[in-house]
C-alpha cells in the first residue's frame, strides 16, 4: 500500500530540519520520503491542505483501566487518594472491567493524537487484548507489590501473572506490544521482593517501569526506613541494568541525578497529576541540563482527569518558565520532543518519534482551520501553546489510520460507551 500525504506543514522533530513544507510518502508501515519525490506512484493520495503533520504523541506513563475511576476521588493527597479511595474499588475489578477500561482509555488517547503508551496495572492480559484490537503501540507491565515479610517468592501470584503476560504478549502484534516488568514503588514493596524482581528483570533483559520519588513523603519515609532515597534503594536491590522508566521523579537528590545519568534512566514527568495530588513540581529544566532524558505522561484519568498530552506539553513548558522565572526554560520544541522523540526512547521504540525516511509511519494530522490556531507563524508554538486535543484530525500507526477525519476506525465507539456506563453504574452502586 502506497500513500501520499500532500501539501503538509510537517513537523519532523529532526533537530537539523524540524519544519518541512511538502509531502510524505508512505509504503506499508514505513515512511518512504519527506518533502518531494516526483517518481513516487501512490495508490492513494490524501491532500491535507496545509494542515500540520507531526509524529504521534507518546504517553510514557499511565494506568489505562483507571479511566473507569475518572472523577471518582478528587481533592485528596496521593496516599489518601490511593489507599482509602482507589484501591478498595480496584479490588473489585475483573478482566472484563480491565478490558473496557483499557479500551476507553485507548479511545480517548487516539482521539487526542496518542499513538503509543506505557501502561502499569494488573490483569494486563485484558489490556494487551485491547491493544491488539485497536492498533496502538503499548509497553504493558504488571504492577508488582508485596507488603508481607516473605523471603521466598518462587510461587508468588503477581510475579506469575507478570511472567504469563510476558510470555504471551511480549513483542506481539507485529511488534506493537512490548511487555515490561514493573515494581510499583518502594512504599508498596519489601526489599527482599525488590531484589527478587531485579533478578527476573536481568534474566529476561526486559524494560522496567517504576514510580520513583513522586512525593516528599515517599522520600522521607524511605530515608527513615532504609537510610537511602528511593533511587538508591532500587539501585541497591539490583535495578537499572536495563531500559528503565522512572515515573514522576519529583524529588531527586544530586546523587539520584548522577545515578540516573550513569544508568540512562528515563524520567517521565506528569505535570497535571502531580499538581492535582499536590505532589510537587519536578525540576525538569534542571534534569535536562544534567543530560537526562525526559518524557511526558498523563498518569491515570483518575488523578488527572484526562489523558490529554496537549495539556501536558503546554503545562510542562509553562510551569518551568514560571517557577524558574525564565521564559526560555522548556521551549516549545523541548516540550514537543518530550512527547515524541524522548517518549520513543523511554519506551524503547526504534525508528519512531521523528518523521524521516525509513522510520515507522506513526503520525498525526492537526486541523489548523480553527480560530484558536489562526494565524500561526510557528508550527511548534501552535502545537504546544495553542492546539487542543480535539484539533487532531487523523491518527496513523504503522501506516494504518486508527482515526481519519475524526472518525475512529479501530474501535467500536458506541460499544465502549455502553460498557463504560454499565461498569460505572456498578461502581456507583457499590460505593453507596
Amino acid at each position: 500500500m502506497k500513500l501520499l500525504i500532500k501539501n503538509a506543514e510537517i513537523i519532523t522533530m529532526d533537530y537539523d530540519n524540524p519544519i518541512v513544507k511538502g509531502d510524505i510518502g508512505i509504503v506499508d508501515e514505513k515512511i518512504a520520503f519527506i518533502g518531494k519525490d516526483n517518481n513516487f506512484t501512490p495508490d492513494t493520495i490524501k491532500d491535507v491542505k496545509g494542515n500540520i503533520v507531526m509524529p504521534g504523541l507518546i504517553n510514557a506513563h499511565t494506568h489505562t483501566p483507571m479511566s473507569l475511576l475518572r472523577c471518582y476521588a478528587d481533592d485528596l493527597d496521593l496516599h489518601e487518594w490511593l489507599f482509602d479511595r482507589i484501591v478498595p474499588v480496584e479490588d473489585t475489578f475483573d478482566e472484563n472491567d480491565i478490558y473496557w477500561g483499557s479500551m476507553l482509555a485507548c479511545l480517548e488517547m487516539i482521539e487526542s493524537g496518542v499513538t503509543a503508551f506505557a501502561d502499569m496495572y494488573f490483569l494486563n492480559t485484558a489490556t494487551a487484548r485491547a491493544v491488539q484490537q485497536n492498533g496502538m503501540r503499548a509497553n504493558i507491565s504488571r504492577a508488582l507489590q508485596c507488603f508481607d515479610d516473605r523471603t521466598s517468592f518462587e510461587n508468588d501470584k503477581l510475579i506469575r501473572q507478570a511472567l504469563e503476560l510476558y510470555n504471551q504478549f511480549h513483542n506481539t502484534a507485529q511488534g506493537r506490544i512490548m511487555v515490561d516488568i514493573s515494581a510499583h514503588a518502594v512504599y508498596t514493596n519489601t526489599k527482599p521482593y525488590l531484589k527478587y524482581i531485579a533478578t527476573i528483570i536481568d534474566e529476561l533483559n526486559v524494560g522496567v517501569h517504576l514510580h520513583i520519588s513522586e512525593t516528599e513523603r515517599e522520600n522521607i519515609e524511605c530515608l527513615e526506613k532504609y537510610k537511602m532515597t528511593p533511587t538508591q534503594l532500587f539501585l541497591s536491590c539490583g535495578f537499572f541494568n536495563t531500559r528503565t522508566i522512572a515515573a514522576h521523579s519529583v524529588y531527586l537528590t544530586q546523587d539520584d541525578i548522577d545515578i540516573y545519568k550513569d544508568k540512562n534512566i528515563n524520567i517521565v514527568t506528569n505535570p497535571t497529576s502531580n499538581l492535582k495530588l499536590a505532589s510537587g513540581i519536578a525540576p525538569i529544566g534542571k534534569y535536562l541540563r544534567n543530560g537526562l532524558n525526559i518524557a511526558l505522561g498523563t498518569d491515570s484519568a483518575a488523578s488527572n482527569n484526562n489523558l490529554n498530552l496537549f495539556e501536558e506539553m503546554h503545562l510542562a513548558s509553562l510551569l518551568q518558565k514560571g517557577v524558574n522565572k525564565d521564559p526560555i526554560e522548556i521551549s516549545a520544541f523541548d516540550a514537543l520532543k518530550m512527547a515524541t522523540v524522548n517518549g520513543a526512547d523511554a519506551l524503547g521504540i526504534e525508528n519512531c518519534g521523528v518523521l524521516k525516511a525509513s522510520n515507522v509511519a506513526d503520525l498525526i494530522i492537526i486541523n489548523t482551520d480553527k480560530p484558536h490556531l489562526m494565524p500561526y507563524y510557528n508550527p511548534l508554538s501552535a502545537v504546544v501553546y495553542s492546539a487542543q486535543a480535539a484539533d487532531v484530525d487523523s491518527v496513523m500507526v504503522a501506516g494504518k489510520f486508527l482515526m481519519e477525519n475524526r472518525e475512529i476506525k479501530s474501535i467500536d465507539v458506541e460499544q465502549v460507551k455502553y460498557q463504560t456506563k454499565k461498569i460505572a453504574a456498578r461502581i456507583a452502586l457499590q460505593s453507596t
